[in-house]
């Protein structure tokens, strides 16, 4: 080839190598626009699903080359993890790649989810294909994706930050090599896999399992069994199947029983020496028939000045129980006893609860005790906190203390109508004051010797516990204003453990009102203690009607619930500046801390660091609506149980609740209460009005609202879910008159395929 040739070509093949460069350039910034747009897209449709040809054509390209460049960026970013496969042609954003938040999953029957995130104020909704195995009280990372109807955040979760350390009670399902649990929980959509220790379990036992894991591949939890609590339907095994649902403990460690045993009984010279002595002084316990322990005893005494002296004597519990040892560790983490329908579950060991501390007639006893002189009008004129030894003299009932109020002759007569009379001025005075009466008919079940419920009784408030009432109340708020209404030189009162009650909300106030009128009362205050005095006039008013459980609980519904805190901001209901829990350190941990406190302050201490102690009221408060809750399973459970034999009964009740699923009845002669699923209502389509909490027909506008008379049929009893199902017979109007449903519904048609061959049998 000639120079000039080789000239030429070598300048050929620069242009050709310009122009493709250019070329390359020009596709490389055309990849980078597309991949822009496409980001773009999924960031602004982050619930959408793009197939690739959607893709392609909205980024600017929907021919050959476009697609083939779409597909690169898009598996790309699949593998980057910006992006997720919703199946072979079709991408949506991952979840990941939104700004997240932490919160507490709160796990709905269905398997879908919200999540509760601190410091916002509406829960994330996060349905089931999206909640990741997550399981209810995990802590999850979860990413808002999109908006719902109702402008409430929906979510995906992202990761399972932490799991909830926490026990599932359910029932043994085996096969021949492994076992499943079903959990009769709302909370526990899906059945736990057992896969150890199998040969130890039965089908029907009732055990408690704990997850262990959760394989990305599989349907259901792997867990391990930590306790057979013994056979579905056995009464102890169901009672420990409650406890164990609730995180609370049913036995005691060795360790704890041992030491607790270990614990001299003899009283030495030294404790009598510091302790002010009432051996001498008239005592006697007045407790529920059925007690085991006795805390708290009252001593009377007539001054030579006409003044009479009662003191409210409280088993010293921290003398026996020392801080930091393994009794008070165990004590600190029950924080409460428990009370089930059928057995009491103590903070303390039996050694202790019922026996050291217990202030049983005829033994001596230490205490730390509360000790007032009143007047003739029970006026305090003075009051002494201290440490004592007393000596019961007799142990009464309510039962025998009241008939002695109602004129019977008995022992200590004059003591008992003395106190009684002091503790109604104390009562009295307490309501001028504003401290609201709430009374209800508190159920309660005879059982037999298997705990099987035979009837349904109710536990009725008379003078006798009112006694008590009033001078256990007399000492919690003296002890709490001795403390807290003292000021230091910074100002501020020594750190203490209160039992605070806020004000009403005005918005469950006014909902509150509502309801009341449709019975022809009228309530009209929103705020301050003429909330109070109002609502303790409409007690007054509903006193022996046919309505007067409905409001009552209903009125309380209204309140806030009552917590421990180092932040006294007084206690609204009872309508005093200052409270505190005093009087039962046998079964409550914060009266432990309180004793603990005022002798550490009597003897001249420094206020505490508050933190820790409110981290300890935190945890106390937790620990009570904790057991509050096992407390109401068990009734709810022999409730069930009772009404388990008469299914297809009828009885009378009213509405007690309305919801978007059904209407709650409590029966009218026990208190017993189970829903009717609108979905079962039998005339026509009934949806629920939430501005009325009422549940109306679709067609004829009927209406079921709160406290309306009713009609029902039991329907069904599940124990394992502690469920009640009623049917709707029927409804009364003002004049007692019942209007019965009528089967207007079409007959709902079974399209399942054993349906579909019932039907052609029949046809035949």
């Amino acid at each position: 080839m000639s120079k000039k040739d080789k000239k030429r070509s070598t300048r050929g093949a620069t242009k050709r190598d310009v122009r493709g460069a250019k070329g390359a350039t020009k596709r490389g910034s055309q990849q980078r626009d597309r991949a822009a747009i496409i980001m773009q897209l999924f960031r602004s449709f982050p619930q959408r699903k793009f197939a690739l040809k959607t893709l392609a054509a909205q980024s600017g390209g929907a021919d050959r080359e476009g697609r083939y460049q779409t597909k690169a960026i898009v598996y790309q970013m699949v593998e980057e993890g910006v992006v997720e496969a919703t199946s072979a042609s079709t991408f949506r954003l991952a979840a990941r790649s939104l700004p997240t938040v932490e919160g507490v999953a709160q796990m709905l029957a269905s398997g879908s989810l919200y999540v509760a995130v601190e410091g916002v104020d509406k829960d994330i909704y996060v349905d089931r294909r999206n909640a990741s195995r997550t399981l209810d009280g995990d802590r999850v990372r979860v990413a808002i994706t999109r908006r719902r109807a109702s402008g409430d955040p929906e979510g995906q979760v992202v990761e399972v930050v932490e799991r909830a350390e926490r026990n599932y009670v359910g029932v043994v399902e085996k096969t021949r090599s492994h076992a499943f649990v079903r959990v009769a929980s709302k909370s526990m959509p899906v059945d736990i896999f057992i896969d150890k220790g199998v040969d130890r379990l039965a089908d029907g036992d009732k055990v408690v399992v704990r997850i262990v894991g959760w394989e990305a591949e599989s349907k259901c939890p792997t867990g391990r069994v930590v306790d057979i609590l013994g056979k579905e339907g056995d009464n102890t095994a169901e009672m420990h199947a409650i406890l164990a649902e609730f995180n609370l403990p049913y036995e005691f460690p060795s360790a704890v029983e041992e030491a607790a045993e270990r614990i001299p009984e003899r009283i030495s010279e030294r404790e009598y020496a510091v302790r002010r002595d009432f051996r001498d002084v008239t005592t006697f316990t007045i407790d529920p028939v059925d007690a085991k322990d006795f805390d708290d005893a009252l001593s009377f005494r007539v001054l030579d000045n006409g003044n009479v002296e009662v003191g409210v004597h409280i088993a010293d519990v921290t003398h026996y129980v020392t801080e930091g040892s393994i009794i008070e560790q165990e004590a600190r983490e029950r924080a409460t006893s428990v009370y089930l329908v059928d057995r009491t579950i103590p903070m303390l060991p039996e050694r202790l609860s019922n026996g050291l501390c217990s202030l049983r007639p005829n033994e001596e006893k230490l205490c730390f005790s509360a000790v007032f002189e009143l007047d003739s009008e029970a006026n305090v004129v003075k009051e002494w906190f201290g440490r004592t030894v007393i000596l019961s003299n007799r142990r009464f009932t309510y039962e025998e203390a009241q008939q002695i109020i109602e004129g019977a002759d008995g022992d200590y007569r004059e003591e008992i109508l003395k106190l009684n009379e002091l503790a109604r001025k104390i009562r009295a005075r307490r309501f001028e004051e504003g401290s609201i009466a709430f009374e209800r008919e508190e159920a309660k079940f005879h059982l037999d010797e298997n705990g099987k419920p035979l009837g349904v009784y109710f536990k009725v408030q008379k003078e006798a516990n009112q006694l008590i009432e009033e001078f256990m109340l007399l000492a919690n708020r003296s002890v709490s204003a001795f403390i807290g209404a003292k000021k230091g030189k910074n100002g501020k009162a020594k750190t203490f453990v209160y039992r605070v009650h806020d004000k009403p909300d005005a918005e469950k106030l006014s909902r509150f009102a509502n309801f009341i009128l449709k019975f022809g009362y009228y309530f009209e205050a929103r705020k301050g203690r003429a909330v109070a005095q109002q609502m303790n006039a409409l007690m007054g008013e509903i006193k022996g009607k046919s309505e007067e459980n409905l409001v009552s609980i209903l009125a309380v519904r209204t309140m806030q619930k009552a917590y421990y805190s180092t932040e006294n901001i007084g206690h609204y209901g009872l309508a005093f500046p200052y409270y505190s829990h005093f009087t039962s350190p046998i079964r409550r941990y914060p009266d432990m801390m309180l004793h603990r406190l005022l002798a550490h302050y009597l003897d001249g201490g420094h206020s505490v660091d508050s933190e820790v102690v409110e981290e300890l009221c935190e945890h106390s408060s937790e620990m009570e609506a904790r057991a509050a809750e096992a407390e109401r399973a068990s009734v709810k459970y022999k409730m069930v149980e009772f009404m388990k034999d008469r299914v297809g009964e009828e009885f009378d009740g009213s509405i007690s609740g309305v919801t978007e699923w059904g209407i709650f009845v409590e029966l009218a002669d026990s208190h017993i209460e189970g829903m009717v699923a609108l979905r079962d209502m039998s005339d026509e389509f009934y949806h629920f009005d939430e501005e009325e909490y009422a549940a109306v027909g679709a067609r004829s506008g009927r209406k079921f609202v709160l406290g309306d008379k009713v009609r029902i049929r039991v329907k069904n009893a599940d124990l394992r879910l502690k469920q009640l199902d009623f049917e709707m017979v029927g409804s009364y109007d003002t004049q007692d008159v019942l209007y019965p449903m009528r089967n207007t519904l079409p007959e709902r048609v079974d399209t399942s395929k054993r349906g579909f061959q019932k039907r052609v049998r029949s046809r035949r």
